[in-house]
């Protein structure tokens, strides 16, 4: 099988947030790149110059690429046949029981097999539960042998600023082609980190524990404070101001996402449980609408008051809503019969109203999401407004 130049990079979840913008930076650095995905609605609206989701800069970068002619898009697996490298960028959730659902991300791969020759190099950038780069050699073998790990370490949302900048780990059984890997992505990062495949695959997952842990604590400090009616972002405050070794304390908030509660329950998972300290986090993160609830039902006559949720996406100046914490509310709130109504800046819905006409109607007011457009925002003194955030002092 000769590699055509045609499409050098195909990338399997092309459409999506780790996928779109990998692809651009390269298309931007005139390779030529074959984006996959099933979903036509993105792949539509990506060779029509738009971007499906937020992305600092990729509009922009987006269109140059396609007038150059550097990007293709397909629905079609079989076109990584004309590609020399195939990029995984597929997710991997988890379930109900938050265990690792890797029945299908495993399937994949068996699907993959039959389209693979021998020089094809396989570079898996999705977040993985350790001991799946070995499974998936075991599944490939004989076919292919060219497997390597490259996890992706961006902030959702500034994709296209942060590859050039964040060192690229690259991790291999097979050391042979690693440095065709290491050549590739020289071409849009400055910093290459080799390590070995387990360690690559526990340096994704620690990444994000990690901040889940962080912002888990900064939100018990906060649920301390208010069980004492203080303000925990004024104690936060003087706890920083000349002590440096406090400037690691988070902000409290909504702490949610794709990938901090998945990736630590990964861990969790792979270590049969044995991770205390992901469990407190999740417990104290995900207890956070609980806790509004609860202020709310303190709230004389609270059924007969509308109450409002501005912001709805899972972080600030974003459109994603994917495992939201706002969104969890919305619903609980539903649940419990109390009359709400919702809008967001950025995330699109139908059931949206105008912020202005939020804060015009609601009698409680509660900050989903810490959004730039809400910093100025002045209310009536008559509204009380609950911001876990402390984005409205």
């Amino acid at each position: 099988m000769v590699i055509s130049k045609k499409n050098e990079i195909s990338i399997i979840g092309g459409a999506g947030h780790v996928g779109l913008p990998l692809g651009l930076a390269f298309a931007y650095k005139n390779l030529k790149v074959n984006l996959i995905d099933i979903n036509s609605r993105s792949l539509k609206l990506i060779s029509s110059g738009n971007i499906p989701f937020m992305e600092k800069g990729a509009k922009k970068v987006l269109n140059k690429c396609l007038k150059k002619n550097n990007l293709l898009i397909s629905q079609n697996i079989e076109s990584i046949i004309y590609s020399k490298y195939i990029i995984i960028c597929i997710g991997t959730p988890i379930d109900n029981n938050l265990k690792p659902k890797l029945k299908d991300f495993i399937k994949f791969f068996k699907k993959l097999k039959k389209y693979l020759h021998k020089d094809h190099v396989i570079i898996i950038r999705s977040s993985i539960y350790p001991g799946i780069i070995e499974k998936v050699e075991k599944i490939l073998k004989g076919k292919n042998n060219n497997i390597v790990y490259c996890p992706e370490r961006i902030v959702q949302g500034k994709s296209l600023e942060e590859l050039p900048k964040l060192p690229q780990i690259i991790a291999s059984n097979n050391k042979k082609i690693i440095n065709k890997v290491k050549k590739l992505f020289k071409k849009i990062t400055s910093k290459i980190i080799l390590t070995s495949v387990l360690e690559a695959e526990l340096i994704k997952l620690f990444s994000n524990a990690n901040r889940y842990i962080n912002f888990s604590i900064a939100n018990q400090f906060y649920l301390m404070c208010r069980s004492m009616d203080l303000d925990y972002a004024r104690v936060r405050d003087i706890m920083q101001e000349g002590y440096e070794r406090n400037l690691n304390l988070a902000k409290a908030g909504f702490t949610a996402g794709p990938c901090l509660l998945k990736d630590t329950m990964q861990l969790s998972s792979f270590f049969k449980k044995r991770f205390n300290l992901g469990h407190a986090a999740m417990h104290v993160n995900e207890s956070m609408p609980y806790y509004i609830l609860n202020e709310l039902k303190k709230i004389s006559n609270i059924k007969k008051k509308t109450i409002g949720i501005l912001g709805l996406s899972f972080k600030a100046d974003n459109d994603d809503i994917r495992d939201s914490l706002a969104i969890k509310l919305l619903n609980i709130l539903n649940r419990n019969k109390f009359k709400v109504i919702q809008s967001d800046e950025n995330y699109n819905n139908k059931k949206n109203v105008n912020r202005n006409e939020l804060i015009k109607k609601s009698s409680v007011i509660i900050i989903g999401a810490p959004h730039k457009q809400y910093k100025n925002l002045r209310f009536p003194k008559n509204k009380k407004i609950i911001d876990v955030w402390n984005i409205v002092r």
